[in-house]
């Protein structure tokens, strides 16, 4: 699913789903550098990012994948 990443002017990283008209924070990263891992959003989705260089920009929209619970 295509999934918008961002960063607000406070440093929080958020998730946006334009097909489910969803913007969740993002509250746990398995990686630090945020790509090629599993996401956590504050609703309590898993998403599988892709792996992209730590210095990628923001805001970006990615292929992820939703993980089941």
């Amino acid at each position: 699913m295509k999934v918008m990443i961002r960063k607000d002017a406070s440093g929080v990283l958020s998730a946006y789903v334009p097909k489910k008209d969803l913007e969740e924070p993002i509250t746990a990263s398995e990686n630090p550098d945020l790509w090629g891992g599993v996401v956590t959003l504050a609703n309590g989705w898993r998403l599988e990012l892709p792996d992209l260089p730590p210095e990628t920009r923001l805001p970006i929209t990615v292929e992820a994948r939703r993980l089941g619970d």
